[in-house]
């Protein structure tokens, strides 16, 4: 499992989540649970799509594994 950082600060109408290492991801929410849950499922969605985008892009050769990290 993978953990990171979230900074909620208040907006307007809802709460609002962002993520300083994956800073396309952005939550909201009317409260803090619902702010981090949509700021998980943001984070998680754009982690998706660089990997989609980084496997469409493999030279031939590549070697494709697993690394975990803790």
């Amino acid at each position: 499992m993978n953990k990171f950082t979230a900074i909620i600060e208040p907006g307007e109408k809802f709460l609002i989540a962002t993520c300083p290492e994956v800073p396309e991801a952005h939550g909201q929410g009317t409260n803090r649970d619902e702010c981090l849950k949509d700021l998980a499922d943001s984070i998680q969605s754009v982690l998706e799509y660089r990997r989609e985008e980084a496997l469409a892009n493999l030279k031939n050769g590549s070697e494709r594994t697993i690394v975990e990290v803790a």
